[in-house]
């Protein structure tokens, strides 16, 4: 059996996406055990991980930090050993190289590129950015396999991801601009909407994380 280890930095939808992991595992027929936890030792075992995130960049990027060895074990298991990762809004945004939330912060640079912001240039659109967009995908992933066309996924944040290579965004959405929803780099990927929100959709899109091979 798996282990899908969800990691636990004291992000605040920490138990909704565990519940979502579950059920998405539990309709897949996965043979995966969902294990919520900050332990290095657990993490750096895991067979695939998901970084959940709620606040602000600086903030998230900190409570990993002061967790002792929890970020060495994160990257042991992903860059040295390959696991699939999955970050989740904040937790995709902390695989940029650096945020400008609060200053400047470095982030896991996993993903190259900076978090800036939502400018949408028309003051009819509100920020926080809260609601249902579709994806614009550019390109096939097996995270997305199992999703209809243009599927609508529930978003809620002020700031996103501009990647350094577009290569790396795998579907767009917009709000006045248009910003990256999900971007991917080898067994890497990450989404700016929450899953665990997105009804059926996102059960799916869970579902493909915890079957992907990467």
């Amino acid at each position: 059996m798996q282990t899908a280890v969800l990691i636990d930095y004291g992000s605040g939808n920490l138990r909704s996406a565990e519940k979502a992991l579950c059920e998405a595992a539990a309709r897949a027929g996965d043979e995966v055990r969902v294990v919520v936890s900050a332990d290095p030792d657990v993490v750096v075992a895991a067979d695939r991980l998901v970084l959940p995130g709620v606040g602000a960049f600086a903030a998230c990027m900190n409570a990993l930090h002061a967790r002792p060895g929890l970020i060495e074990a994160m990257t042991a298991a992903v860059r040295g050993r390959g696991a699939p990762f999955l970050g989740v809004c904040v937790g995709m945004q902390l695989l940029a190289t650096r945020g400008l939330e609060f200053g400047e912060t470095a982030g896991l640079d996993w993903i190259g590129g900076e978090v800036r912001r939502i400018q949408p240039h028309d003051p009819r659109l509100k920020v926080p950015h809260m609601g249902w967009n579709a994806l614009e995908t550019t390109r096939g992933h097996p995270v997305l396999k199992g999703l209809a066309p243009a599927p609508h996924m529930y978003f809620t944040h002020s700031f996103v991801l501009h990647a350094s290579d577009d290569a790396d965004v795998v579907a767009w959405t917009r709000h006045g601009e248009r910003f990256a929803a999900v971007v991917a780099r080898d067994n890497v990927a990450g989404v700016q909407f929450h899953p665990e929100k997105s009804q059926a959709q996102g059960l799916k899109l869970l579902g493909d994380f915890l079957e992907w091979r990467p």
